[in-house]
């Protein structure tokens, strides 16, 4: 762990580095993806963490951590709502 701590810093790649949350599988992070998706990309209030709470098992405290993950990832990106999109898979945005 020491060593990929090291090696992140030495070639300055931050959000290449980043760990997910902890106690947090791939398994969830790929369920989060598939219901932030199911409900329209975008995870702002009660009507949003609802349904994305029973769907994939994560309390709210961890979607919102795994929520600042994938922002720090640039899988998401922060709304002025206070929210956050997802932009990766099925959410990728569209080019105009």
């Amino acid at each position: 762990m020491k060593k990929i701590a090291f090696a992140c810093a030495a070639l300055g790649m931050t959000a290449a580095c980043v760990m997910p949350p902890k106690d947090v599988t791939q398994q969830d992070l790929e369920q989060f993806d598939a219901a932030v998706a199911s409900i329209g990309c975008d995870l702002v209030g009660e009507s949003d963490y609802l349904p994305v709470e029973l769907q994939t098992g994560l309390t709210r405290e961890k979607l919102l951590e795994v929520a600042s993950y994938k922002v720090s990832t640039d899988e998401a990106v922060s709304l002025e709502n206070g929210g956050v999109r997802l932009v990766t898979g099925v959410c990728t945005p569209k080019e105009v």
